[in-house]
């Protein structure tokens, strides 16, 4: 069982950063891999970005790649997402998400069902 939890969000202007965090509540999180996804009022779930349990692949949407970088401190049981450059349609509630990380598994596409646990989002606002 894993517990999500995302910090970080808030109202920011065009052009500006802001990083959001994802504390995971777990014994084994080094056995996990990630992926953040977000939800803009009236749009479907949209894939962001996915890291690997040791964090060396990444891979990431289209809308955000360039922008947006995924890492993880294992020791700190900690998920980052920093996005640069922020723009107005980047406007949604970031969700972290995790699976258990083996060969098989398809999360590094955005799948949402190749993950099993969710956190409760946090919201990202851009807007001058």
């Amino acid at each position: 069982q894993v517990k999500l939890v995302e910090s970080g969000g808030g109202l920011v202007q065009p052009g500006t950063s802001l990083r959001l965090s994802c504390t995971a509540f777990t014994r084994t999180f080094g056995a996990y891999a990630f992926g953040w996804f977000r939800q803009a009022p009236g749009k479907d779930r949209e894939f962001v970005g996915a890291i690997r349990w040791d964090g060396k692949e990444t891979w990431y949407g289209a809308s955000v790649k360039g922008r947006f970088t995924i890492s993880r401190d294992n020791a700190q049981q900690t998920l980052f997402l920093q996005m640069n450059n922020l723009k107005p349609e980047d406007t949604a509630v970031y969700t972290c998400a995790a699976c258990f990380d083996y060969s098989g598994s398809n999360y590094y596409t955005g799948a949402p069902e190749a993950y099993e646990f969710w956190g409760q989002g946090t919201q990202v606002t851009v807007s001058t």
